[in-house]
């Protein structure tokens, strides 16, 4: 057990929720970023709060620099340096096909993407590094390295955020700073989950093996965010 500080950005619902409840019950207290979802946020906190753990939901838009920096601050003052940062927050896209998106559809996802992951590495890491110890895990998508039809902006963006997290991870290690990607398929009651049509939905399960009963516990990598 731990009682790590982790700030969990997009976690009023689906994985960032999810996260969010699974690092309050390894003992960490934790920080539920929201950007509007206030009411699903609070119940978030409350889920957490009535088993035991230790939370808290902040406000804030992860592409807007000074409502980060304010963010940081506030869970500083409330329970201490951020030791753990799950970077889960979606920043919204278009579904198109090359030939139908536009520039600043495309470019603006991607710069977006950056921003956030960005301003988000730049708010902890200073902390992180003087007391050396942090970890970072940056939500990214299968869609970077299997492409799928409508998919190019959200796809390229991850694409970029996985590139990002190899260079801070080379050079923020020598701190005692871990940084990873963690790449998911489409998950069920999320954002995501919303836009996409059930043909698309058809199409990415015949494409995903059955889980194996016998494989369904597996052993936690000891450098994720879970363990002190």
């Amino acid at each position: 057990m731990t009682d790590r500080v982790a700030l969990v950005t997009g976690a009023s619902r689906g994985i960032g929720a999810a996260v969010a409840r699974l690092l309050a019950s390894r003992g960490m207290r934790v920080v539920v970023n929201y950007r509007s979802s206030r009411d699903e946020a609070d119940d978030v906190v409350a889920s957490i709060t009535a088993a035991g753990g230790t939370a808290m939901a902040v406000a804030a838009d992860v592409r807007d620099e000074s409502a980060v920096l304010a963010m940081v601050e506030e869970v500083r003052a409330a329970m201490g340096e951020v030791e753990v940062l799950v970077h889960n927050a979606l920043i919204p896209y278009a579904i198109k096909s090359f030939g139908e998106i536009s520039w600043d559809e495309l470019g603006g996802k991607l710069e977006q993407e950056m921003r956030a992951a960005f301003l988000m590495t730049k708010a902890v890491i200073p902390a992180m590094a003087k007391q050396g110890y942090g970890r970072i895990v940056y939500l990214g998508t299968v869609l970077s390295r299997r492409p799928r039809a409508g998919m190019i902006a959200l796809g390229t963006s991850k694409a970029a955020l996985s590139q990002f997290a190899r260079y801070v991870a080379q050079e923020m290690g020598p701190s005692g700073i871990t940084v990873n990607v963690v790449a998911p398929g489409p998950v069920d009651e999320t954002t995501i989950s919303g836009v996409l049509d059930q043909e698309h939905k058809q199409r990415q399960a015949v494409t995903l093996p059955e889980r194996s009963p016998r494989r369904a516990h597996h052993r936690p990598d000891p450098r994720g965010p879970g363990n002190p």
